[in-house]
């Protein structure tokens, strides 16, 4: 006989679910936005700094926050995906289990990628001078 999990148990695993599917994504978004503009209105203002954080420690923020993010949610894939290549092993299949897997595969290549991303981002906005005309 199966228990079935507690409502609270369902939502906690869908919402780390869905973070292991689209953390990375957010997180590169969020690395887009943040690392290009400090580098952009900085260089607008003839500024070297912002609010007494030299540029480069400010724009490599913007680039290790992000990418922890995004490693946290590949750790989350991978973890979602070993669990359900488990439950698929014990013969507890379903067409949820499918899908959790086939989401957590998912998140596990977008997540290598958008970690990619962020990284060869920051390398490029890290080495490259700022105000560059």
């Amino acid at each position: 006989m199966t228990t079935r999990p507690d409502s609270r148990v369902r939502l906690a695993g869908g919402l780390l679910l869905w973070y292991g599917v689209l953390g990375g994504g957010v997180a590169w978004a969020v690395h887009l936005l943040a690392a290009w503009s400090l580098d952009e209105l900085a260089c607008a203002a003839g500024a070297e700094s912002i609010s007494a954080l030299p540029l480069w420690q400010a724009v490599g923020l913007a680039v290790v926050l992000p990418g922890l993010v995004a490693v946290g949610s590949l750790l989350v894939a991978v973890l979602a995906w070993r669990r359900t290549a488990g439950a698929q092993a014990a013969g507890t299949t379903g067409r949820a289990y499918d899908r959790s897997r086939m989401l957590a595969g998912l998140g596990v290549w977008a997540n290598l990628l958008f970690l990619a991303i962020i990284v060869l981002g920051g390398v490029a906005v890290l080495v490259f001078p700022p105000c560059q005309r």
